[in-house]
């Protein structure tokens, strides 16, 4: 039985959105909603912040949108016309994404003193707004206010995701996937839906966007061509029907297609007209090397990362051809990296998500202490005498850094409080750097509030009350002379103050009467719990600086005496044991 193929016509005309983009890590993916965008055919026009170009390049959003980037209301040329109102009014719909806490707060209070807000406060179309921040700061009361404003001022603002973030927390303030956010931008405009790989987008794509015709196979026996009309004729006066091509025909088109397009002739008189920018210019050495010429007119020369590789090359003989340069990679979304040959590719641009856990498939479910917040500290402090000297302690930070590790591992988000140690920060914890002890009762206490305080760090119990500006110098007759004061205690303050943590766990380093020491700590400092551990050893025996660890969990109920094992043990455990206790607690 014979086939023909019938084609499904597009509808409707191409719509322009105005795209601005705000400064955060989610950044990346508006150059993904762009290339959709672009994809469909609809027209993008894209505004950048100056805190967004930190983390996007208007070159590659101009590259992918192929229209020019506005970053700044403060352009003459534009702006003689009034560049900022016209923006605002010639897409038929403005999206603000990622939109960060700042960015909403500004919209909400009505302030206009950048671009990005001024054409909001100008534009007469709809809005939507598509957030994306930290969980806190999306939960945080300030946020919800903003978002209730905008919405009442008829703004649409898109619910974010939740999910794990860069900053190594899980809750909601994620930015949705940009396929979801076109779908939204659809449902705003209107149309129907077009199938993007399992993703279905709404109006956007459908009932306003160009695209590549749909081929139905139809059977020539099952079509009834005089069906409606008493003319047999009239079924073929409309319609167009392309004539059949012959092999012949059908072969030289082949080979028409696989000829290389001649070179475009830029030397005339017209300009050549903007092509279809399929991604951002080459930026590869090969490609700017001729700049450092002292002759400006004189072709690149190869670029070749080993100049000895170079100059043992064999020439290319005469007449023969050369070999074709590599072409530019086109943009995608995010993931791994093509493998290329490693003298066509310029320095990779470092990660700043390195390091960062992979949260791929985490169930919160597993995750002991989803949404805590808790605070560690860790390492000894360091008490100045003069330039030179200081108080100090050997430890080494190690029990601290284990437990932050854990108790992050376990989904809680954990805040570092560390002093001069040299250890690396464990992934997806947030680091405060101290020196000395007044340091870090100012770092725990503006940490707060925490469901639970870990107070790990060997805190020196004592400090001079003068730092010499100058380096002491010895003196025959007698030793320096100083003069000591207590440092504060944290842990106590902690406890008495009015925003103690669900959970307050002490350390206790003791030499001797190690338990009882631990008791009395207990009872006087108001902690909920105290570990305590033997620091007797000696230089390379002691716990401080060592892998291992023993210690005795005190409690109102009694004593837990923990065999010795590695200090990472010694964390996990205890974590399970604080994940326990604030499930009793709820």
């Amino acid at each position: 039985m014979l086939m023909t193929d019938a084609i499904v016509p597009a509808a409707g005309p191409a719509r322009n959105v105005l795209l601005i983009v705000g400064g955060g890590i989610a950044a990346y993916k508006a150059c993904e909603l762009v290339r959709l965008l672009r994809r469909e055919g609809t027209g993008v026009t894209c505004v950048l912040t100056e805190s967004g170009a930190r983390f996007v390049t208007a070159m590659t959003l101009a590259a992918l949108s192929e229209n020019p980037v506005h970053t700044t209301l403060w352009d003459l040329k534009n702006e003689v016309e009034m560049g900022h109102i016209q923006l605002s009014r010639a897409a038929d719909l403005v999206v603000v994404c990622p939109a960060t806490a700042d960015l909403m707060a500004r919209m909400a209070a009505g302030i206009a003193d950048d671009l990005a807000t001024t054409l909001l406060l100008a534009t007469d179309k709809p809005v939507l707004t598509v957030p994306a921040m930290n969980v806190r700061m999306w939960l945080h009361p300030a946020t919800e206010r903003n978002v209730a404003q905008l919405r009442g001022d008829g703004i649409a603002v898109m619910e974010p995701d939740e999910g794990e973030m860069a900053c190594g927390e899980y809750g909601p303030g994620r930015l949705p996937d940009p396929a979801e956010i076109a779908a939204a931008i659809g449902e705003m405009l209107g149309g129907r839906g077009v199938d993007f790989g399992g993703e279905t987008l709404g109006g956007l794509s459908g009932g306003m966007i160009a695209r590549a015709p749909e081929r139905v196979e139809t059977a020539l026996d099952d079509i009834d061509y005089f069906a409606g009309s008493e003319d047999p004729g009239a079924l073929f006066v409309d319609e167009e029907v392309p004539e059949e091509l012959t092999t012949e025909e059908l072969a030289a088109q082949e080979r028409a297609d696989e000829e290389p397009a001649a070179p475009l002739d830029l030397c005339g008189p017209l300009l050549s007209k903007k092509g279809k920018a399929k991604s951002a210019p080459p930026t590869d050495p090969e490609a700017i090397n001729h700049i450092v010429k002292s002759d400006p007119e004189a072709a690149p020369e190869p670029f070749v990362e080993n100049p000895a590789e170079a100059e043992g090359a064999a020439a290319v003989p005469p007449g023969e051809p050369a070999a074709p340069e590599p072409s530019a990679p086109e943009p995608s979304a995010p993931g791994p990296a093509t493998t290329e040959p490693a003298a066509t590719l310029a320095e990779p641009a470092p990660d700043i998500l390195a390091g960062q856990p992979d949260f791929a498939g985490t169930d919160p479910a597993n995750l002991p202490l989803y949404g805590k917040r808790i605070i560690v500290t860790a390492g000894p402090t360091h008490e100045p005498i003069d330039p030179v000297r200081y108080i100090a302690n050997r430890s080494s930070g190690k029990q601290g850094f284990a437990i932050a590790a854990a108790a992050q591992r376990a989904g809680a988000h954990v805040i570092l409080v560390s002093g001069p140690v040299a250890l690396p920060t464990p992934p997806g914890v947030e680091r405060l750097y101290i020196e000395t002890a007044r340091d870090m009762a100012k770092a725990v206490e503006a940490s707060l509030p925490a469901d639970c305080a870990i107070m790990v760090a060997a805190v020196a119990d004592w400090r001079t009350t003068e730092v010499s500006q100058g380096k002491m110098k010895k003196r025959r007759s007698a030793p320096p002379h100083l003069v000591l004061t207590e440092n504060p205690d944290i842990l106590t303050g902690l406890a008495a103050g009015g925003r103690k943590p669900r959970l307050l766990i002490g350390f206790a380093a003791e030499t001797d009467d190690v338990i009882a020491n631990a008791k009395g700590k207990l009872k006087s400092k108001g902690a909920d719990w105290i570990v305590a551990n033997d620091v007797s050893g000696g230089t390379g025996k002691s716990v401080m600086g060592g892998d291992d660890n023993t210690v005795h969990l005190v409690t109102s109920a009694g004593v837990e005496t923990w065999a010795s094992m590695p200090k990472d043990e010694v964390a996990e455990r205890l974590v399970r044991r604080i994940a326990e206790k604030l499930a009793e607690d709820v």
